[in-house]
């Protein structure tokens, strides 16, 4: 007797338990929606726990300001528009000075990962200078450019080039040498090595020292403009500082955080999907 042959059903079907034939699997779909709720009730649980400290009366108005009197100096700086002239400035200098860092962070980065005698001697003094804050900067830009906007967009290129030379290199040393080795010998080199090879396997660690380079931009750009600058966040901060108006200091730092959530949502976390959707990284929560 012949035994009956079985077919088992393709993959990614499943069989259909009322009937003879295979069922197409069900997959669950993520839900985006569920993450933005999930923050939205972070985000108000703060807020809310803000607002009951402020009722409770634990420090006065010019210490703690309340949420409401926060909300209504950032209608009043949107309406007479000091906080969008302030947004306008500031951004233009972050993005000079930030674009200038990840150039020049990428191409050195590149070459110390790639370079034994740059890597022990100009990698050392890299290491050495990132431990400085970058407010140090501030005094020295001012006597090299004086206090208009060179010296600014110094500080800021100063604050965020080294990380992001410190993440390139590490992105350039954990490349498998074996992926160096067969696209040498396949007549790749000089330029197109470090255009086709090089650059892609150490985009990853790319990306992760532009997302610390842009918050060390901000954090630099602050500190300059507190200090000399006539327009820009940082000098409203120092607005609020000599007036003593709590409220203004804090709408001020509230701008900053949600243009920083919004620059790494719409921009950093889709090159970081981009980059893992092309490694095979991605995976889909179901």
């Amino acid at each position: 007797m012949v035994p009956r042959k079985t077919t088992l059903p393709k993959k990614g079907l499943a069989l259909n338990p009322g009937g003879s034939g295979p069922a197409k699997a069900h997959t669950k779909k993520p839900t985006p929606w569920k993450n933005y709720l999930a923050k939205f009730g972070f985000y108000a649980g703060i807020v809310g726990i803000w607002e009951l400290v402020c009722l409770l009366h634990i420090w006065p108005p010019h210490i703690l300001p309340s949420p409401v009197s926060v909300a209504q100096t950032l209608y009043t700086g949107f309406e007479d528009k000091s906080l969008l002239i302030g947004i306008g400035v500031s951004m233009q200098r972050l993005v000079i000075g930030y674009s200038i860092s990840v150039v020049l962070g990428v191409t050195i980065g590149l070459f110390l990962g790639r370079i034994k005698y740059l890597e022990h001697s100009l990698g050392s003094a890299v290491l050495g200078i990132q431990t400085l804050p970058s407010i140090c900067w501030v005094p020295v830009a001012t006597l090299w450019f004086g206090s208009g906007q060179v010296a600014i967009a110094f500080v800021v290129v100063i604050g965020s080039l080294f990380v992001i030379i410190i993440s390139t290199q590490d992105g350039v040393k954990h490349i498998p040498p074996l992926l160096v080795k067969n696209a040498r010998l396949l007549g790749i080199e000089g330029w197109r090595l470090y255009w086709e090879v090089i650059l892609p396997g150490a985009l990853p660690a790319i990306v992760t020292g532009m997302k610390l380079g842009w918050s060390f931009a901000w954090r630099s750009l602050m500190g300059a403009e507190l200090l000399f600058a006539t327009l820009g966040l940082g000098h409203l901060l120092n607005q609020g500082r000599v007036a003593n108006d709590t409220s203004l200091l804090f709408a001020v730092m509230v701008v900053i955080v949600i243009i920083g959530l919004l620059v790494d949502h719409l921009i950093f976390a889709t090159v970081e999907r981009s980059i893992k959707r092309r490694w095979g990284l991605l995976v889909e929560e179901h």
